[in-house]
């Protein structure tokens, strides 16, 4: 570390993200600090109690605030302090003149079992004035425009706030999401450097720094050469530990991040927080080459023109984000209908492939089914595509995968950049091989950045703390990545694989007409029906009506409203994709080809709980695995039956603070025996017979969800393998579930 921290010796600075900046122990010098008991009994001051008013410090310990202030002084600031919300962001109380000479805005917070009394030393002996304030937001108000972008209202935002403070520049810039700085908007005088466009890496601000923007939304230096005063005694007095001054406005900053200012030609600085969605989207950034003064009052209005541009922000990207997924969606739409033309799947698939194009911004596309392989626009070769493929079989279980950096996922794609860089990838069946994928070509970028992100000036990685010294324009460029998938691409993705297994189904049951088991078939069908009329009409109604809903009038003027009916329509239309989903799924379970090979148990149960991960998140579920055997049977239905079960364990026991999942198997002389036993819900054994029934559920969908064909499907791929399927279970008690596969396959 090149520059020690003067008040802090035994400071560690060994990490920035270690460096403990709510706790400086110290503040800036334009000011004093007096912390109070809530009888008003000074208990810490800062150093600078001298220099300031005159007084000593370390003899103001203990005594009442009118003592260390002036009888004349506490007289005025008392009922001010009786009459105050005070909180814990600091409140502006009154301007006071102390001594002969010398005014101060007088700031008040509650935080850290102290009442915080900041005096900042000012010119004026009148109090401040907030009658400008409501003038400074209206017009500001005024100059934006419903049409307005980001940009534009960036840029009226550095104009305002540089009016208002006198920096020499003003810049406006977003966070990516990975953390680095894109300056959006400027505005500057003209001997002042620009940086417009330009990016700041994002270890420029530290995550702890990042973490107190978002508590405390501005933050002024008005001297980057002060010396800090320090706080008499170190410690706070009430907790015994460093004072956390996270709201104090004259809290000290790092000296690393003062030498980084200086480093920059900047004496002064002010920030201001734009927060969107609760998120820190991005810094007004104000940079003065000299020493600057900002009073309370003025702050106050750029912290409030920072919070109007954040939530036009906010209402500017919700409207965009609207536009576009109802764009991606009329194109979904287009495509589902030329999707019912003709009797063969892939050929209607094959006849609207430019619209796949233009609905996922791609330059080429294919579609790998039943062996068949189409490919469309820009697309690596045949070989290529099956290799991608077949890896995207083992190492993705989602129902979509998508990526902008290919190559850092796949190696062999490095080769492929040209065309397939970037990859979204839809499993069109969970049982074959069956892939929709679109590929994003190579977008070569050049990156400007107001000094080089990955070098300190050349020096060694250990000596990397010290703040960078050169902030000279350095451009990088970007190579192996395409353009970025957005989210609304992604979800549209799995509605379209939703409404893809919808037809596929409907397919397979206009196939299912034509076999000798359609008489199995229709009776399964008869059985079902209104629970599927059921559950399938119940998101569809959701869907309709929520629509209805968000195409009234007040919907429009209301976005909390229309963000909660949208909510509402993504989920139910999940819902409904998820119930064809598994419909195909049992659908496919009585047609499709058994392929017996022996099988290690273990190895299939562990790859199971391996895909359940993502469902357990940080639940603690205690896994009993027994001695499992090798078993003939086909992996494929086998691994899909032990899914469910395991998955039926796991969401049973999401009540339990402590899920215990037994797992185990014997050998009864011509079959094995396994069983999934867990402590959850459990059931009563009068509905065992229910179990295993289509759409069949023994608990609320409110209290667990499913689409209750899951065990269907376990008893579908047992049977198939000359098996059996029960289960015991307790109300409270847990459940246990056993199917059995003959030594002997008789199919």
């Amino acid at each position: 570390m090149s520059q020690a921290n003067p008040d802090r010796p035994d400071l560690d600075l060994s990490s920035c993200d270690k460096e403990p900046i709510r706790f400086p122990g110290s503040i800036q010098p334009h000011g004093f600090l007096l912390a109070l008991s809530p009888t008003l009994q000074v208990l810490q001051a800062s150093d600078n109690l001298d220099d300031m008013i005159g007084a000593d410090a370390a003899r103001a310990i203990g005594q009442s605030l009118q003592a260390v202030i002036g009888e004349q002084a506490g007289l005025q600031l008392v009922p001010e302090i009786d009459a105050a919300d005070i909180g814990q962001r600091p409140l502006y109380l009154c301007t006071l003149g102390i001594g002969p000479a010398r005014h101060f805005d007088v700031l008040a917070h509650y935080y850290d079992a102290l009442l915080i009394l900041e005096f900042e030393s000012v010119a004026r002996a009148s109090a401040a004035d907030f009658r400008h304030l409501h003038r400074q937001v209206g017009d500001f108000l005024l100059k934006l425009t419903d049409t307005a972008s980001t940009r534009t209202m960036s840029a009226l935002a550095a104009q305002e706030i540089r009016r208002v403070t006198g920096f020499g520049r003003v810049m406006v810039y977003q966070f990516d999401d990975e953390g680095h700085g894109h300056v959006l908007a400027e505005c500057r005088a003209d001997d002042y450097p620009s940086y417009l466009g330009q990016r700041f890496p994002a270890s420029d601000i530290p995550r702890q720094a990042r973490e107190l923007y978002m508590l405390n939304r501005i933050r002024l230096i008005q001297d980057a050469d002060y010396t800090p005063a320090r706080l008499v005694p170190a410690l706070n007095p009430v907790t015994g530990k460093p004072n956390d001054l996270s709201f104090a406005a004259l809290r000290s900053v790092s000296p690393i991040h003062l030498q980084y200012m200086r480093n920059m030609g900047t004496l002064a600085s002010m920030s201001v927080s734009l927060m969107v969605k609760g998120k820190l989207w991005g810094l007004i950034s104000c940079h003065h080459a000299t020493p600057c003064t900002v009073a309370f009052d003025k702050r106050t209005a750029c912290e409030q023109l920072g919070q109007i541009l954040s939530m036009c922000i906010e209402s500017r990207e919700d409207a965009n984000e609207l536009q576009f997924r109802l764009d991606v969606r009329r194109i979904m739409v287009s495509m589902l209908a030329g999707l019912t033309q003709s009797a063969d799947f892939i050929d209607n698939l094959s006849s609207v492939f430019p619209a796949l194009l233009k609905f996922a911004r791609a330059g080429g596309a294919a579609i790998l089914f039943e062996e068949r392989l189409l490919t469309y626009g820009d697309t690596p070769d045949e070989e290529a595509i099956r290799e991608l493929v077949a890896w995207l079989d083992l190492h993705c279980h989602g129902d979509v995968f998508h990526t902008d950096q290919l190559a850092a996922l796949y190696p062999p794609a490095a080769a492929l950049a040209a065309n397939s860089a970037g990859l979204l990838a839809m499993p069109v069946s969970r049982i074959h091989k069956h892939y929709l994928l679109w590929f994003r070509p190579e977008v070569v970028r050049t990156v400007e950045w107001a000094g080089n992100p990955h070098d300190k000036d050349g020096a060694p990685p250990a000596a990397q703390l010290t703040p960078r010294t050169s902030f000279a324009t350095w451009r990088e460029t970007i190579t192996g990545t395409s353009a970025p998938w957005h989210g609304g691409e992604i979800e549209l993705a799995i509605e379209f694989r939703s409404a893809l297994l919808g037809i596929a189904l409907e397919r397979a049951e206009q196939m299912a007409e034509l076999a000798e088991e359609l008489g199995r078939a229709n009776k399964e069908l008869e059985a079902f029906s209104y629970s599927v009329s059921h559950d399938l009409r119940a998101p569809l109604r959701h869907i309709v009506g929520f629509s209805d809903l968000l195409l009234e009038p007040s919907a429009n003027e209301n976005l909390e409203k229309r963000q909660r009916f949208l909510r509402n329509i993504k989920d139910s239309a999940r819902l409904a994709g998820k119930l064809v989903d598994d419909l195909l799924s049992f659908s496919q379970m009585g047609r499709a080809a058994l392929r017996p090979t022996l099988i290690q148990m273990d190895d299939l149960v562990r790859s199971c709980i391996d895909k359940l991960a993502l469902d357990i998140g940080a639940r603690q579920v205690e896994w009993d695995i027994g001695t499992l055997p090798a078993m003939r049977a086909d992996p494929t239905f086998v691994q899909l039956a032990l899914y469910n079960l395991l998955s039926n364990a796991v969401k049973f026991t999401s009540q339990k603070e402590r899920a215990v999942i037994t797992i185990r198997a014997s050998d009864e002389g011509a079959e094995w025996v396994m069983s999934i036993a867990d402590n959850g819900a459990g059931f009563h054994m009068d509905y065992v017979h229910k179990l295993f029934g289509v759409f069949q559920r023994l608990h609320r969908m409110e209290d667990f969800q499913g689409t209750g064909i899951g065990l269907a499907n376990v008893r579908r791929i047992i049977e198939r393998h000359g098996g059996r399927v029960w289960a015991k279970g307790a109300p409270g008690n847990g459940a246990t579930f056993y199917f059995s596969i003959p030594k002997e396959l008789n199919i």
